[in-house]
């Protein structure tokens, strides 16, 4: 089997809209530290966006770092792809 051949799902595949806020903050985590994946700032804004939203205070924390780091563009796709995975989501 030739490396083409292989999928390789984002640590994301299969999450419901309705995942705890400590699912998608530990996504944050993960893009934020490169974690398996490349590190994605805009991913982690994303993921710290919407655990933000549930409730969670670290995640907002992290969500202020992030935006620190990201252009005003960033932040903008990171909140599109936020909204965006709500709709999607299961």
């Amino acid at each position: 089997m030739a490396y083409a051949d292989i999928s390789i799902e984002p640590p994301e595949a299969g999450l419901a809209k309705d995942a705890a806020a400590a699912e998608l903050y530990r996504l944050g985590l993960v893009y934020a530290t490169g974690i398996g994946v490349a590190v994605d700032l805009v991913a982690a804004h994303k993921w710290f966006n919407l655990a933000a939203a549930k409730g969670s205070s670290d995640a907002r924390i992290y969500r202020l770092e992030m935006a620190e780091m990201l252009s005003p563009a960033e932040i903008a796709k990171a909140q599109r792809a936020a909204r965006e995975w709500l709709s999607k989501a299961n």
